[in-house]
């Protein structure tokens, strides 16, 4: 029986790691778990070695397809708006992330991805929403005493809590917005 992968790190991880007498053999991206009759081959370390007959199990594993790769973050139109959303998370004691963003900010645009992806991993916790600010009443704007942008808020318990300017590179900034985050959850 033979195995392909285009992942070895799944495999490691999922097969390797569980039972460490496996005898796994490959190069570049894929990975190829051989077992035939009488012996196998061992290409780690860059020697190839003929290996025993060992008994493998075999799993075949996918990815978790029920949950989504990305959550589009809800845009929040107007105080009414907002006031409902807050009012809804402090009755369920969840803080939310509002990402302040233009549509014509070039790092905005490259940001709102990257947190529709970290939304993933906070699935449950925390509920992730856009504003727009050109597209929303200044009275907005102003209640969230926004000056730059993007600027990423955490709101628990009807109030702002932190928030990260993102002025800088992507990924810093939602390492800096995932701190945040393990602060208040």
């Amino acid at each position: 029986m033979s195995i392909l992968t285009a992942n070895t790190h799944i495999v490691y991880r999922e097969v390797l790691l569980r039972d460490p007498q496996n005898q796994l053999s490959g190069g570049g991206s894929c990975l190829f778990w051989s077992r035939s009759p009488g012996f196998g081959v061992d290409g780690r370390g860059g020697e190839w070695r003929k290996t025993k007959k060992r008994d493998l199990r075999v799993e075949a594993f996918w990815a978790d397809m029920t949950r989504p790769n990305v959550i589009e973050m809800q845009p929040i139109k107007d105080c009414d708006q907002l006031d409902q959303i807050l009012a809804q998370a402090q009755e369920l004691h969840q803080p939310i992330i509002i990402d302040w963003m233009a549509a014509w900010c070039r790092k905005c645009i490259y940001l709102k991805p990257k947190l529709e992806k970290l939304a993933t991993e906070y699935d449950t916790k925390i509920k992730f929403y856009s504003v727009d600010v050109n597209n929303v009443s200044q009275a907005l704007v102003k209640r969230g005493n926004i000056t730059k942008m993007p600027t990423i808020q955490l709101w628990k318990d009807g109030e702002m809590k932190a928030e990260v300017i993102g002025g800088h590179k992507a990924w810093i900034v939602i390492d800096e917005v995932r701190e945040m985050i393990q602060k208040f959850v």
